[in-house]
């Protein structure tokens, strides 16, 4: 590297790497994300990595761990400050795993407070006396007290955050922040003094986001959402850049792949359909019988797509209600039902680039980590931002170059999967 890296981060699933990745190189700074630690220096000269772990659901101690992983190996590449990003609806339980792996960060760079906030205005999510909004209602009330894996039913940060930490957990507010730096950071020091190791910050707006990034210059970890990445770059003397990431001309067969069950995914799922689009319903008893059963669902979507890719962009689905979900997870389990799921569509992912689709949009942290790793992706070049927190990507698969988009279930409006396509042809037309 020609310079030390600037930032370092570690994400806990690939859909919020990219989302972080989006927002950095929006504020101009050379970014490559990674599909897990990488096994060798990185031979680049940048001035971000992010690290995409798909850590966010697995074991606290395997999180734990991978986390320390991803630190120790961009500590080799000279990273100034660490951040931990986490979900924008701050997805865990009261087992896990932000406040864990927060500390075991903490601990393991020698420093006695962070911050933590997954405030990211531009995507509805603000944070306000430590309690966490999803656009006009509190957390609670989004839509994600129904999340299959990481069901939300408190909105108040500094209370979720302390069920899950050793450390306490303190809060600097909207008045706070909304003085600025200098305020900031004397907030801070009071609360070190009271012995809190970790605040959680209110955030209305990007202009308290880039209050928040400089008063945050000398903290060794910060974490959080996406949103703060936007305040850091200036920490380093980086500005904003008027150029867009260029990305190689859009090639390909376009296709989406969909396994959030998030309400924002099904609004998008149920848009597409009524563009008259071709779109296939996975069932997903089949998947969860025996090997046979489960192969004959991946065939026969692969067999569809293929009768369809031609004339137009087809999406694949296993989408459903929150109702439909927790009935099979009864039924099945909540891992094995997720991990089929998953799996399938990782598998039609790799049939459809087979079958030469070169434009793939994967809607879903989870299935977006399962269908990157299928796919044997290990970097990505970040291009230009969709909607908020998603951008175009390019990266090198099995069979080729691929542009790829992996979309956050909540993130997007409802006609992201029609519009993506079309942007991702303007922008790499020439």
């Amino acid at each position: 590297m020609a310079h030390p890296l600037r930032l370092g981060c570690i994400a806990d699933d690939f859909t919020g790497a990219t989302d972080l990745a989006n927002n950095l190189v929006r504020c101009g700074m050379r970014v490559v994300q990674t599909i897990g630690t990488p096994p060798s220096p990185l031979a680049a000269d940048v001035d971000a990595v992010v690290i995409a772990l798909k850590s966010r659901t697995i074991a606290v101690d395997d999180a734990v761990a991978q986390s320390l992983q991803a630190l120790a190996w961009l500590q080799a590449q000279g990273a100034q400050q660490i951040y931990f990003k986490y979900c924008s609806t701050f997805d865990s339980t009261a087992q896990g795993n932000i406040g864990p792996v927060t500390e075991a960060l903490m601990q393991a760079l020698h420093t006695d407070f962070t911050i933590a906030t997954p405030a990211f205005p531009d995507n509805g999510r603000t944070v306000f006396k430590g309690h966490l909004f999803v656009g006009d209602v509190l957390l609670n009330e989004s839509g994600m007290q129904h999340h299959p894996l990481t069901p939300m039913t408190d909105a108040n940060l500094v209370r979720v955050m302390q069920s899950q930490c050793q450390a306490k957990v303190g809060l600097i507010d909207f008045n706070t922040v909304s003085q600025g730096e200098a305020v900031i950071r004397q907030r801070i020091q009071a609360l070190k003094n009271e012995g809190i190791r970790i605040a959680v910050v209110d955030a209305l707006s990007n202009d308290d986001l880039m209050r928040l990034g400089s008063a945050l210059k000398d903290l060794s970890l910060v974490t959080a959402g996406s949103g703060v990445a936007m305040g850091l770059p200036q920490n380093f003397g980086i500005q904003p850049s008027a150029q867009a990431s260029i990305l190689p001309a859009a090639q390909g067969l376009q296709a989406v792949v969909a396994g959030s069950c998030s309400n924002a995914t099904q609004q998008q799922v149920a848009f597409f359909k009524a563009q008259g689009l071709p779109a296939l319903a996975l069932d997903p008893v089949p998947l969860l019988k025996d090997k046979a059963s489960y192969q004959a669902v991946v065939d026969a979507a692969l067999q569809w797509a293929a009768s369809h890719l031609a004339q137009s962009s087809v999406l694949i689905y296993s989408t459903a209600t929150p109702e439909a979900v927790k009935a099979l997870q009864a039924q099945h389990g909540v891992q094995h039902v997720g991990e089929r799921i998953e799996q399938a569509l990782a598998s039609i992912a790799q049939g459809l680039v087979r079958l030469g689709v070169g434009q793939l949009i994967v809607a879903g942290g989870e299935t977006s980590g399962a269908c990157v790793q299928a796919l044997g992706i290990t970097q990505m070049h970040i291009g230009a931002q969709i909607d908020p927190g998603v951008p175009w990507c390019h990266a090198q698969a099995a069979n080729g170059g691929v542009h790829i988009a992996l979309k956050s279930g909540n993130f997007g409006s409802e006609d992201f999967f029609v519009k993506a396509f079309t942007q991702l042809s303007n922008a790499t037309a020439s």
